[in-house]
């Protein structure tokens, strides 16, 4: 049993098999198709080769150089990173205990002078409370960039993640709920930082207005710097292939969720669930809970061969990022107290049925 599941659909090995065949393998044709096949998805996609690497141009977009940013540190490293590499300073904010999310409160308490932007993650792929936090924005005048690594097919009260903030940030690494075998997209509200997000990716030339002139060279004049960021077609056959069965993958990681887990494992003593708002639609990627006495409860997963994992700890705690905040009072109970189990489109019955029983046996 695993905690985690890649899925690769025949469809995508088909047109990975077909790009492979064409020689045409670098961004082309096919990473231009997913983009657009990912339009009813998450909205204006601009596809890159990774997840850090959305996040750190949506960051440059944003134009944070030289201020601060807030975020969780209930995230991946990559979130901070991100904001190191756009030359900004990452301030952490308190999450909320019972989701793993951000807090609108102590995103308040963190804003100076200095901030530009204000980074949420959509922990486990339940969204963030995006309305208060977007009148957080509005009234400090800040950019909202979501990291929706775990949140892809989701949705806040009724609008998809994606088409809500600035910039929304996609990761389709191996374990996601769709996988380009690495790779990611960055979403922007407006046309005018789809077309800024498109140049930044790829060296900050404009490959569709500047075409190669009679000697085969594009007429640019770079004024500032871009990166190697596009995502190939290799990946992006793998991504138009996998988004076919999207839909299935999404509502079996919501049924294991909702149908099994939540109401067999929502009395047990020792476990408290995690929140669940009715006026959002998690995609389940994770599923969470608190844990009383959590060592013995991994070591008794561990000997009925079933895997769990904390995902993750609180990134403050890294030197880079200037040590463990004891002022995130909730972010340390979580860190003691979380733990996953698996949730995905590769657990069959039986399988589900065992976590179940075990669990409530004790620990």
């Amino acid at each position: 049993m695993r905690l985690f599941n890649t899925t690769v659909t025949p469809e995508g090995k088909q047109l990975v098999n077909e790009s492979l065949e064409s020689t045409f393998i670098s961004a082309g044709k096919m990473a231009d198709k997913f983009e657009e096949e990912l339009k009813p998805w998450i909205g204006n996609a601009v596809t890159v080769n990774s997840g850090t690497a959305s996040l750190h141009l949506a960051l440059e977009a944003a134009d944070v150089r030289g201020g601060e940013v807030i975020l969780p540190a209930q995230t991946f490293i990559a979130s901070g990173l991100a904001i190191i590499h756009a030359g900004a300073k990452p301030v952490f904010a308190d999450i909320n205990y019972m989701t793993g999310n951000i807090d609108p409160k102590s995103i308040v308490s963190k804003i100076t002078d200095n901030t530009k932007a204000i980074m949420v993650v959509h922990w486990g792929g339940n969204p963030c409370d995006m309305d208060e936090i977007g009148q957080i924005a509005k009234e400090y005048d800040l950019v909202v960039i979501e990291d929706a690594a775990h949140a892809f097919g989701t949705t806040y009260k009724g609008r998809k993640i994606g088409e809500i903030s600035d910039f929304t940030c996609f990761s389709f690494q191996a374990i996601k709920h769709l996988t380009t075998g690495d790779g990611g997209a960055v979403c922007a509200l407006t046309n005018e930082n789809v077309k800024k997000l498109k140049k930044l990716r790829w060296f900050n030339i404009d490959r569709e207005d500047d075409k190669p002139d009679i000697l085969g060279e594009r007429a640019y004049n770079s004024n500032e710097v871009g990166y190697k960021y596009h995502m190939n077609d290799i990946a992006a056959s793998l991504g138009v292939g996998n988004l076919k069965s999207i839909d299935g993958k999404l509502a079996k990681h919501r049924y294991i969720a909702n149908l099994y887990y939540r109401p067999e494992l929502g009395h047990v003593d020792g476990i408290t669930l995690f929140d669940k708002q009715d006026d959002r639609n998690s995609a389940d990627w994770l599923f969470g809970f608190h844990v009383e006495r959590r060592e013995d409860f991994i070591r008794m997963m561990k000997s009925n061969n079933i895997p769990t994992s904390v995902i993750h700890l609180g990134i403050d705690k890294n030197d880079l990022f200037g040590g463990l905040d004891e002022t995130l009072v909730n972010q340390r109970k979580f860190d003691k107290t979380q733990i996953h189990i698996p949730c995905h489109d590769g657990l069959n019955g039986e399988e589900i049925t065992r976590i179940i029983s075990t669990i409530k046996r004790g620990w």
